[in-house]
């Protein structure tokens, strides 16, 4: 038996499983497709629920199939394009460090998803029931290069899509002090209880 590296598929296939279900169906404590579907709007991967969808099903599938040691390489590139999307959406602008938002997580969990698919899941996994080998350095190459290209398609295909319109009744109306941040701030507030 592999221990550390059952471990490792354990903690990261099963983290992986955990967060794609939140984006999928609000498991644990998720919020679920549409309000994911919205915050990828919020962040201009359009449309928001194609690319809700997408790194859902990367995660759910990357997780499982790297929790159960089937087709590690596969599941390497699915986790790092998910990492790599995420750091250029949200983390990059933060700076390395994880403190302040920054992308630091994500290349570790890249590092630990591309460390399996060269020395392989070990065993117990189905790879190793099945008689599976696809591992080695050729294999790692191959699932940096997947996930990238994965990455790189979605920012593509989401910056080639149109911004939404927004809609008239939807914009809020400047109030007395200038135009307000949201919709909240532009309905009237009581007064002060003296």
């Amino acid at each position: 038996m592999k221990l550390g590296r059952l471990v490792l598929r354990a903690a990261v296939g099963g983290f992986f499983v955990g967060h794609g279900t939140q984006k999928l169906f609000g498991w644990f404590g998720g919020h679920g497709l549409e309000q994911t579907a919205q915050a990828f709007e919020s962040m201009g991967a359009r449309p928001g629920r194609v690319n809700a969808l997408a790194a859902g099903a990367a995660e759910t599938g990357g997780g499982a199939l790297l929790l159960l040691g089937l087709a590690t390489p596969l599941a390497a590139s699915a986790i790092t394009s998910v990492m790599l999307t995420a750091i250029n959406r949200v983390h990059k602008k933060n700076g390395p460090w994880m403190t302040a938002g920054g992308y630091e997580y994500n290349v570790v969990l890249i590092g630990a998803a591309l460390t399996l698919a060269e020395i392989g899941p070990g065993s117990p996994s189905l790879d190793s029931a099945l008689g599976i080998d696809m591992h080695g350095p050729g294999w790692a190459v191959a699932a940096l290069a997947a996930g990238a290209a994965g990455a790189a398609g979605a920012h593509l295909y989401a910056e080639r899509q149109p911004a939404p319109l927004a809609s008239p009744e939807a914009a809020p109306q400047p109030g007395p002090e200038g135009p307000p941040q949201d919709a909240e701030a532009a309905a009237p507030q009581p007064a002060p209880a003296r």
